[in-house]
């Protein structure tokens, strides 16, 4: 039987839009809505194994968290599960290729939270790959079972630059059946793993935590609808009903993850980092909006990578993020500072992190090396490393406007 909603989700589904004002003044009366005070800001960055050398060398990874911490950054996103790898030793899964080979010792995100500890800065491993695994992966090949199918029964997805005719498998990708126990229990545990090992603040899930909303017509899938419901999944994959059902058994995967941080994890918060909500929900069944009300994650943090000015205020402006900043919790956007031929200048991001500041949101940016590193552009690390600095000192006067936001007392 399917776990049932938390009550203000319920009451919320219940009630015409046009009272939505009262609910969330409802919410806010026992402690589930905005509090009386804003939540504060985060000032964040995404670190990547790719493309950067960052993980592979422990003096870059200590040298990187001092050159934040001056630049009056508070948060640190580092990537902990890509492309089917860990970066640590793991029971659930491979290590990552390159460190092994090259420093499998170095455990680079324990050393980068002991660092940042130090420093007063949070750490939130980012599960960049979430429910997606490369189509070659051995846990694809020994369970095909937990694969999700669309309705011809196909699998595979060009992500990243892939190409469905001419890439290998190993660039291809596959969803894992968030329904599924076995790919729960394998989930959870990955992610378990890190917090227990690392000591971090909380965890993030973003974009690919999600059920693609053509996929779903694989036998288990088939025959879990058939029991909940009595009739065969319809054809048609934008069915609202099959929809719903489908968006019921990720958010039931998030609660049962979220029960297992607080309960026998020491309390790890979640953070998590979807995309526009009409987009987010459309194609990967992603409610950040009941998640939120619902009390399963901590932080919210809405991608936003639209290059100009004006595309960033619109996205910035959206119905359900004006929403959001009444919900009690941090919410942060993500912006792109630079990657690959792609670099925001400095005067562009500059009022990027105005607008946003303005309404009350902290940053984050993608990635690392767009900030100060290779991805720098014409204006050069230095200049752009002294900008970042200002900036954040003039928006952001706290150096640590958000320190226990997610888990108050872990340190």
């Amino acid at each position: 039987m399917r776990a049932q909603l938390p009550w203000p989700v319920r009451l919320k589904r219940a009630l015409p839009a046009a009272l939505s004002a009262v609910l969330v003044a409802g919410l806010q009366a026992v402690g589930l809505g905005p509090s009386a005070q804003a939540a504060s800001r985060s000032v964040g960055v995404w670190l990547t194994n790719s493309p950067s050398p960052l993980y592979y060398d422990g003096q870059r990874l200590d040298r990187a968290v001092d050159e934040l911490a001056a630049a009056g950054f508070t948060t640190l996103y580092p990537n902990v599960w890509s492309r089917g790898a860990t970066f640590h030793r793991s029971r659930w899964a491979p290590m990552e290729p390159v460190l092994k080979q090259s420093a499998p010792n170095l455990d680079p995100i324990c050393r980068l939270t002991r660092a940042a500890h130090r420093r007063g800065l949070k750490v939130i491993p980012w599960f960049e790959y979430g429910l997606m695994e490369p189509a070659d992966a051995e846990v694809v090949i020994q369970h095909p079972e937990w694969v999700l199918q669309r309705s011809d029964g196909t699998t595979t997805y060009a992500m990243h630059g892939a190409n469905m005719r001419s890439s290998p498998m190993k660039d291809l990708r596959v969803w894992l059946n968030p329904a599924h126990p076995g790919v729960r229990q394998r989930f959870i545990g990955l992610i378990s793993e890190i917090v227990r090992r690392c000591g971090v603040d909380a965890i993030q899930l973003d974009d690919h935590f999600a059920w693609p909303v053509e996929l779903g017509y694989d036998p288990f899938t088939r025959a879990s609808y058939t029991k909940d419901t009595g009739r065969q999944p319809p054809g048609d994959f934008t069915n609202r009903h099959w929809m719903t059902w489908r968006r019921h058994q990720l958010t039931s995967l998030l609660r049962e993850l979220r029960s297992e941080l607080k309960n026998r994890q020491g309390g790890a918060g979640i953070s998590l980092s979807p995309g526009p909500f009409r987009f987010a929900y459309n194609q990967w069944l992603q409610d950040w909006e009941i998640w939120s009300l619902g009390g399963l994650i901590d932080e919210l943090v809405v991608q936003n990578y639209a290059y100009s000015v004006k595309g960033f205020l619109k996205d910035l402006d959206q119905p359900a993020l004006v929403k959001a900043r009444q919900w009690g919790i941090p919410v942060e956007i993500g912006l792109l500072a630079g990657f690959g031929g792609r670099t925001t200048p400095m005067p562009v991001l500059t009022e990027k992190v105005r607008l946003a500041a303005q309404r009350g949101h902290g940053v984050i940016y993608f990635y690392w090396e767009g900030l100060w590193g290779q991805y720098a552009g014409p204006e050069g690390g230095p200049a752009r490393q002294q900008a970042f600095r200002q900036l954040h000192g003039s928006l952001f006067p706290d150096p640590f406007p958000s320190r226990g936001n997610l888990r108050p007392g872990r340190r």
